[in-house]
């Protein structure tokens, strides 16, 4: 069993803490809560608990946002040909078919470009600009990327076109020469919150050009069902601006979703009406994210701009089967992959044995105590970044995973809570013919006689930036909790923290001492997860069903009536219009030293 550290989150000042619970007349823990996420007074509570649309921030105070409007205004009356242009993943293609949906009240001289993985990268790509050239287009609209495309908006500019960006990457030291540069991450942006999607961004400029116009922002509202999709999908923080928008965005899709959210929303089995963030982060998301890993983007842009029940539908279909394949190559490469790091695990490579390895076509891994490297050319370039994510769950180490495509070494990057991996990449960019992303997940591009060096460079960078801390999970614990305290006022209340997601994660409980009442049992294929009845010592008769995924390894000591400890959330599980409260346990602790 891997070792998984438990660490309790600061309790909080005791007097805040007390006055909120007090003031509020809720439970000390959910007041905890409060407190962990920076809320000490009434009405910030207030805030917290009721957001509103009133709080959203103007958008002209993100820097160009006026010469952005200027330039769709000119563009929108001189009736030029616009072109939205965006990246292949979920928050690329939510935000064209957003961006795309608004403007098309205003001209019917406006199309969408999603570059194809394989063929192009992700990005601004000269394909892309040429084919805007070739069709007429004098304005580009960049969504999702941009940022870093500085060489590419001078070729536009040299085609006659012009570019407004907008994206929400990190920049680097010199900028775009766009019409527009809209990014909240740039230094000298001042916009007050900076974690927005690319998609969020987007939505900022439909917002600005709708305040200019006098539209109602009632009538922008409706977009808000794709937003909340980037939101999720994208992994950006949940708070501030975002968790406004995301708590309208799940209030939209879930009474009145477009036509192609409700078509993935039914082909996905997820309750229409009690749709959450992880519905989105687990069923939605990777759905609408198959098309670009396993055909094209369009695609999905054409399932969300869908405006049939028939359209969306038979779109719906074809990305489901785009998903059944992403699952099978995900599994395939994963299985490979971990086959890689346990073969050579520990071993000592050299530049002789890593090119050798990388001539033979065989695959190449570089699998140390701090990190694990694996390329074998023949990978699926669209499943890469999720089996990246298999592997940090599997061994816990900043992992990238590569494979061949166009001539280039191209990669995902995924990192373990903590470590700076984009930092890390930066490190070696003078070995990159691209690279861009965030702190935990960064995509990348080499030359790939350049790759022996990168994995011995990156491996010295990780292992002299990380410690045995650093490289063993972490389960953050919020509070502790007796099963007793969780009373219907206690989760009626918890559940208006929703939405979750990073900045605002599903709390975590600990309780200490409890038991299964002798119903538990392993579920799952092969038996993998355990389904169990918990009680504490004290109410023997009042259990609480848990599910703990991954965790069969317990069930002999469990079974035989053995104490143990419970790290978990609370959750609502909807099966057939009936909602039950489950404890998702996230582990367990024997109260014995030893099973």
């Amino acid at each position: 069993m891997s070792e998984v550290k438990w660490e309790k989150l600061p309790q909080g000042n005791p007097q805040q803490v007390g006055q909120l619970s007090s003031e509020l007349g809720i439970d000390p823990v959910l007041a905890t809560l409060l407190v962990q996420r920076g809320i000490t007074r009434f009405d910030q509570a207030r805030e917290f608990f009721r957001p509103s649309l009133s709080a959203l921030h103007d958008p002209f105070l993100m820097k160009d946002m006026g010469k952005a409007v200027a330039r769709m205004e000119k563009a929108l009356s001189q009736g030029e040909k616009i072109l939205i242009y965006g990246d292949y993943d979920v928050d690329g293609t939510t935000a064209v078919s957003l961006v795309c949906s608004f403007f098309r009240r205003y001209t019917d001289s406006i199309d969408y470009y999603i570059p194809d993985r394989y063929d192009e990268g992700s990005g601004v790509s000269r394909k892309g600009i040429d084919w805007a050239a070739e069709n007429g287009f004098t304005l580009i609209v960049t969504l999702d990327c941009g940022i870093k495309a500085e060489d590419k908006v001078r070729y536009a500019a040299s085609k006659g076109i012009d570019v407004i960006i907008c994206d929400h990457h990190l920049p680097d030291e010199s900028m775009p020469q766009a019409v527009a540069v809209l990014d909240p991450k740039c230094p000298d942006c001042g916009y007050p919150y900076d974690d927005l999607s690319g998609c969020g961004v987007g939505f900022k400029l439909v917002q600005a050009y709708a305040q200019t116009h006098g539209v109602p922002f009632e009538e922008i509202q409706g977009y808000l069902d794709l937003l909340v999709v980037s939101i999720a999908s994208d992994l950006v923080n949940v708070t501030g601006e975002n968790r406004i928008l995301a708590h309208f965005g799940l209030k939209q899709i879930n009474e009145s979703p477009r036509k192609g959210l409700l078509a993935v929303i039914n082909l996905a089995g997820v309750d229409p009406h009690h749709i959450t963030i992880d519905d989105i982060v687990f069923k939605i998301g990777p759905r609408i994210n198959a098309a670009g890993r396993m055909e094209s983007g369009r695609i999905a842009v054409q399932l969300l701009t869908a405006e049939t029940d028939k359209e969306a539908f038979d779109i719906g279909q074809e990305i489901n089967r785009y998903n059944i394949d992403r699952k099978a190559a995900d599994r395939t490469v994963t299985e490979e992959a971990k086959a890689l790091v346990e073969k050579f695990q520990g071993t000592p490579e050299t530049y002789v044995q890593m090119e050798a390895a990388i001539s033979s076509g065989d695959g190449l891994c570089l699998a140390s105590h701090s990190a694990t490297i694996v390329y074998n050319p023949r990978w699926h370039k669209g499943v890469v970044g999720i089996v990246a994510s298999r592997l940090v769950e599997a061994y816990y180490r900043p992992t990238i995973v590569f494979t061949r495509s166009n001539g280039f070494v191209t990669g995902s990057a995924r990192s373990v809570q903590g470590f700076d991996l984009y930092g890390a990449i930066d490190s070696c960019n003078d070995l990159l013919e691209n690279f861009g992303g965030h702190l935990y997940a960064v995509g990348l591009t080499m030359k790939e006689e350049n790759l022996p060096v990168f994995c011995k460079r990156m491996e010295a960078f990780i292992a002299t930036h990380t410690s045995r801390d650093t490289l063993t999970p972490v389960v953050d614990i919020d509070a502790d909790l007796s099963f007793s305290g969780i009373t219907p006022k206690f989760f009626r209340i918890l559940k208006q923290f929703q939405p979750f997601g990073p900045g605002n994660p599903l709390p975590v409980f600990r309780t200490e001492n409890v038991y299964d009442n002798g119903n538990g049992r392993r579920v799952g294929a092969e038996g993998g997860h355990l389904k169990l009845e918990l009680v504490e010592e004290t109410r023997p008769y009042n259990p609480i069903a848990a599910i703990a995924f991954n965790k069969s390894e317990y069930y002999p000591y469990i079974k035989e009536g053995n104490p143990i400890d419970v790290c978990y959330s609370i959750v609502e599980n909807y099966y057939r219009g009936i909602a039950n409260l489950q404890l998702r346990i996230k582990d367990i602790k024997p109260r014995e030293e030893e099973i």
